[in-house]
């Protein structure tokens, strides 16, 4: 069974918000793209605004999709849709995450991120060089 997942790419003055994954967790101490599973029921654009109030305390407005990834782990297949979203208010904090960072794109090299944000790393870094 696929697990859907939705992800926010928070963009606050050319850099883009990386939430680090808690220890225990699957893909533990990664750096990924706040966000998390949908409930049953539940919109996309409604799961990645939730979890990013759960997980950092901000509140986020979607903004467009950007892109759907698909990647097969060992134990289980996920698929990731990524929404361009604006920071509406709010600093983050770690309610559900050990860390925070915000990076220019061409930093985002320096992050050690799961296998399924890497179409949306470089579609990030290409958008950025194009400006």
């Amino acid at each position: 069974m696929t697990t859907l997942v939705a992800a926010a790419v928070v963009v606050r003055e050319g850099k883009v918000l990386l939430t680090r994954r808690m220890k225990g967790s699957h893909l533990a101490d990664l750096w990924e793209f706040p966000g998390g599973k949908l409930e049953p029921g539940e919109a996309p654009e409604a799961a990645v605004v939730r979890e990013c109030r759960e997980e950092c305390d901000v509140e986020v407005r979607v903004i467009d999709i950007l892109d759907v990834t698909f990647h097969r782990y060992g134990t289980k297949d996920v698929l990731l849709l990524f929404y361009d979203c604006e920071l509406v208010s709010g600093e983050v904090k770690h309610l559900g995450v050990a860390d925070h960072v915000w990076v220019l794109p061409e930093e985002l090299d320096g992050y050690e991120l799961p296998p399924a944000d890497v179409p949306v790393v470089r579609k990030l870094k290409a958008r950025a060089a194009s400006r």
